[in-house]
């Protein structure tokens, strides 16, 4: 058996020298973000940028308590860790502070606690412990029903918590299992899940089925190329969609086109399916499946936009959408925030010169809309150098993944790099107008505790996993 190595020796200094690098360029444009003349002392714990100051020295002290720690503790507590911080987001529901709509804090002497931000880090170690268990299959619908469970009851938790943003994080953690072998096939579902799901916000009703019956007889075609047979599926739809709307005259149900073509199709898919069952057409019978999913996901997205996401949420995705613009309501902050990156030029105004972020003109510069402080006062160079090391440090946890020995290591270094990168991405990609706000931090950048102290311990437990790679803890699986 290896004697137990030095940890401080073995430690990954590149992630933590990008790790020092980010927190320290976030506290200078979160100083950037809140400058005033009457305070420019540092150390004005007044100031967002005082309180910063201490957010992350604490937040160095944990990583130093993290790497003390032995690494079994963290494959032992696991399970232990994800009840503690459901337990936490069930009690925050009850006792929590309410802040900006959501009923996601703790206060406690003045300090905002945020448990959604630190169960992040315990979901992922769950993971790892259960999908480096020995009996574990991705094959095995057992499996995957635990799996779900483990990454979406605390995202439901957070729903409910109206932080929309914070839960939709979780789903970061599927991207975890194709590193583990699930199938490609699920990654193209959700794709086409997503697309469906915009074409519904975008499109009439009318068209949209109009879209799938077309997409749903083209498939037809191609899976079972014989013109006869293609013309008898046809001829079913258009006799089905006739009846349809012969019923709906005869019967006076003053139905509108939508729901007659939907009603139709849905009694043509019907026949086929069928016929498919007896002729034994697997392939048709799958793309009838396709169509009926397509259509109840179509009708369940325009209900659960109307009746679960929030007034703003409506209207903030509609403006991403291009259904509706209003540069000066919801649209004010994506708005704002495009004007001062755009503002920036090249090589930006210079620190502390930035026009836009003295005078308040972008709400939550220094949290949420952190980046385009960065695009004004440092220009297209310096955001290029910010991106930069972001994905450099996505690339450096993806190689420290794979030299692990363990599984359970290799899955929660993973799951570190995509909840990262989800936080990045969409940051980023909500100050430039290319993803809706839905108000998730830049990692290491954006101001406040929780989040800097969840990214920290998220961060640094893989870190330390890392350092121990070589010495022997247990673990289920083989690599």
């Amino acid at each position: 058996m290896p004697q137990r190595s030095n940890i401080w020796v073995n430690i990954d200094w590149i992630t933590v020298g990008l790790y020092l690098l980010l927190i320290f360029m976030g506290w200078l444009n979160i100083y950037a973000a809140v400058y005033d003349l009457e305070h420019q002392s540092i150390l004005d714990v007044s100031q967002r940028y005082g309180k910063q100051l201490i957010w992350i020295g604490a937040a160095l002290a944990i990583a130093v308590v993290i790497m003390i720690i032995e690494t079994n503790f963290y494959v032992f507590f696991s399970y232990i860790l994800y009840a503690v911080t459901i337990f936490l987001l069930i009690l925050v529901l009850l006792i929590g502070r309410e802040i900006n709509g959501a009923q996601s804090w703790f206060v406690i002497g003045g300090v905002q606690i945020q448990p959604a931000e630190f169960a992040k880090f315990a979901t992922g170690l769950a993971l790892a412990r259960y999908m480096s268990t020995f009996d574990f299959n991705l094959r095995k619908i057992k499996s995957l029903i635990i799996i779900a469970s483990i990454i979406f009851i605390p995202a439901i938790l957070i729903l409910l918590q109206n932080d929309t943003g914070s839960a939709l994080v979780y789903f970061s953690f599927v991207l975890v299992l194709f590193r583990e072998g699930l199938s490609g096939i699920v990654l193209f579902l959700g794709t086409l899940v997503a697309i469906l799901f915009v074409l519904t916000l975008i499109l009439p009703n009318f068209t949209l089925i109009l879209l799938l019956l077309g997409i749903t007889l083209f498939m037809y075609l191609i899976l079972n190329p014989k013109l006869i047979q293609f013309l008898r599926v046809a001829l079913v739809f258009a006799v089905a969609i006739g009846l349809a709307f012969i019923l709906n005259l005869i019967l006076g149900l003053e139905f509108g086109q939508a729901e007659m073509i939907t009603a139709g199709s849905l009694l043509g898919v019907l026949v086929v399916t069928v016929y498919s069952l007896q002729k034994r057409f697997r392939n048709y019978l799958i793309i009838s499946l396709f169509f009926i999913v397509s259509v109840l996901f179509t009708f369940s997205v325009d209900y659960a936009f109307d009746n679960f996401l929030e007034p703003h949420q409506q209207v903030r995705i509609n403006e991403l959408l291009g259904i509706e613009s209003n540069p000066y309501g919801a649209g004010y902050h994506v708005n704002q925030s495009k004007i001062a990156i755009g503002s920036g030029g090249m090589w930006g105004k210079g620190y502390l010169n930035g026009t836009q972020t003295k005078y308040n003109f972008v709400p939550e510069q220094d949290t949420d809309f952190i980046f385009c402080t960065v695009g004004e006062e440092w220009g297209f160079a310096g955001t290029s150098i910010v991106i930069a090391l972001f994905i450099f440090l996505f690339i450096r946890l993806i190689y420290l993944a794979e030299r692990q020995r363990s599984v359970f290591s290799r899955i929660y270094g993973y799951s570190v790099a995509v909840i990262l990168f989800f936080h990045f991405a969409v940051n980023i990609g909500m100050t430039i107008g290319i993803m809706p706000v839905i108000g998730i931090p830049l990692p290491f950048f954006s101001y406040g505790g929780s989040s800097l102290w969840s990214f920290t311990i998220l961060l640094f437990i893989f870190i330390r996993l890392d350092a121990s790679r070589l010495e022997n803890f247990r673990d289920s699986r083989n690599t």
